[in-house]
């Protein structure tokens, strides 16, 4: 008898520390966990991609194999704060007057919900770190009352060197205003000791502690700085592109020839002493292309690398079977392609990005070819997380279009500045301008945008019909934010 009472006793207590133990271990179960990485500056010059097959991105590719790769993904807008504040927000930049690096979004959008602050509201803690929100004065843009717990990291979070590693001294020109913007303008191999390490293995560093000790659903935001000036990056990721062996992009040397003129007039804004002091303002006169090249593929990797350690250490962690990853670029990057550096243009390679959703409900090793935005996120995420779906939103969820369903998804608009959008479908590319005038390619058969159809009037039918889907309404430009630093130029 008193054997079988003992017996029961442990019985019971056993079942109450599995039950405990589970409730723990469940206790984040209840919704899904969001891991939410944003990355700078990311082109589609990348393998996982497969399109010239010549940046390596191992951890990107990692995360495809788990989930979702989004092969026609495209940004809503070529510049960081309008891109960052329209994915947040859920808005077009034609509906929020957002369009610069400067526009103050929170005066623009006052009441909006950003995406983080809306998981606040629904029960989820939301941390965070790196470069989430634009990254500048102070961090004057960032939403405070989107994140519980939130590491920033300085302006410049690269500590400028003693002297410019790439023997640039300034930006031909300097910035619109005159003033020097030197800083940011450098790439070249740095390496990083105990009392300094790079920001990006900062912010995985800090995100890695906080996956252990969180115990309840979480909305974590990683936002890695590279491939975005400055490209400072370790040696070790220089050596994977000898500049002897480099892979160079497609150019044209007679590619602004059929351009009209708006696209002149964005091209002639869009910082092109960045370009020209590539090519020939070193002080030595040596073009500095490859260098410049090797430095971006470089960076690119080396984000890869730390995007990899974050998914890794969740793989490892107990939040790896109940977490949604999303990766994402803010926008595309030119390398010499149109005689650009840099974005602020309508072309795809300022605008086609690395785009991959994972996680529970999402299926695995998939290629989804449909033409998507990243204004879809906000949508997609709630939706996969089980949360209301809320009011306003103006992209679509890609939920449907992950598992299969047989979904009508239109095509992708972009902005860039007032007034200047592009259209994008499988097929076709259709791009106008403040001033009336016009481009549109054939995807399919000129995927460089080498050849402008917009004069032909044989594709006006064409035109007439992504025409459609340009916004009826475009809100003024909001005002640029105020700080009383008066801190000048963006990064």
């Amino acid at each position: 008898m008193e054997y079988t009472i003992r017996k029961t006793i442990i019985l019971i207590t056993g079942l109450c520390l599995f039950a405990c133990k589970n409730e723990k271990e469940d206790k984040s179960g209840d919704k899904p966990n969001v891991l939410f990485i944003a990355i700078d500056d990311m082109n589609d010059d990348i393998n996982l991609l497969g399109t010239t097959y010549h940046i390596q991105t191992p951890g990107l590719e990692k995360i495809a194999q788990q989930g979702v790769l989004f092969t026609n993904a495209f940004c809503n807008t070529p510049a960081c704060n309008p891109s960052r504040s329209s994915i947040l927000s859920g808005l077009y930049p034609a509906t929020t007057g957002i369009y610069g690096n400067q526009t103050d979004w929170r005066a623009a959008i006052p009441d909006a919900i950003t995406l983080p602050e809306y998981f606040k509201q629904n029960g989820y803690l939301t941390i965070g770190a790196g470069k989430i929100y634009h990254h500048q004065m102070n961090h004057a843009f960032h939403d405070d009352g989107a994140f519980d717990e939130f590491l920033k990291l300085p302006r410049y979070p690269d500590d400028p060197p003693p002297e410019k590693l790439n023997g640039l001294p300034v930006w031909i020109g300097g910035d619109r205003d005159g003033t020097s913007t030197s800083i940011p303008f450098d790439w070249g191999a740095r390496s990083y000791g105990k009392n300094h390490q790079h920001p990006d293995i900062r912010t995985v560093d800090w995100l890695i502690k906080k996956l252990d000790s969180i115990d309840e659903p979480f909305f974590m935001g990683a936002g890695i700085f590279r491939p975005h000036m400055p490209n400072y990056a370790p040696q070790e990721y220089f050596d994977m592109y000898p500049a002897d062996s480099l892979v160079m992009p497609a150019l044209r040397k007679d590619d602004l020839k059929d351009l009209p003129q708006g696209a002149l007039t964005m091209l002639d804004e869009g910082k092109p002493f960045i370009y020209n002091t590539i090519r020939k303002g070193s002080p030595d006169g040596k073009d500095k292309y490859k260098e410049a090249l090797q430095a971006y593929y470089a960076s690119c990797t080396f984000a890869d690398a730390q995007i990899g350690r974050l998914f890794e250490a969740l793989q490892k962690s107990k939040h790896a079977k109940n977490t949604i990853v999303i990766v994402w670029s803010d926008h595309g990057y030119h390398l010499g392609e149109k005689e650009h550096w840099e974005k602020f243009v309508l072309w795809d390679k300022a605008n086609h990005i690395p785009m991959i959703i994972s996680g529970p409900g999402v299926p695995k090793g998939t290629r989804v070819d449909t033409p998507v935005s990243l204004i879809d996120i906000y949508p997609t995420l709630t939706e996969l997380s089980g949360l209301p779906q809320k009011a306003g939103l103006e992209g679509n969820s890609l939920a449907g279009l992950m598992n299969g369903k047989d979904t009508i998804y239109p095509p992708v608009r972009m902005t860039y500045g007032y007034k200047n959008h592009a259209v994008r479908g499988r097929k076709w590319k259709y791009i106008s301008y403040n001033d009336g005038t016009e481009e549109l390619y054939n995807i399919e058969e000129d995927p460089n945008e080498w050849k402008n159809l917009a004069g032909d009037p044989t594709y006006d039918n064409i035109k007439d019909s992504l025409r459609d889907y340009l916004p009826s309404f475009n809100r003024s430009p909001m005002p640029d934010i105020v700080v009383s630093s008066g801190e000048p130029g963006t990064y």
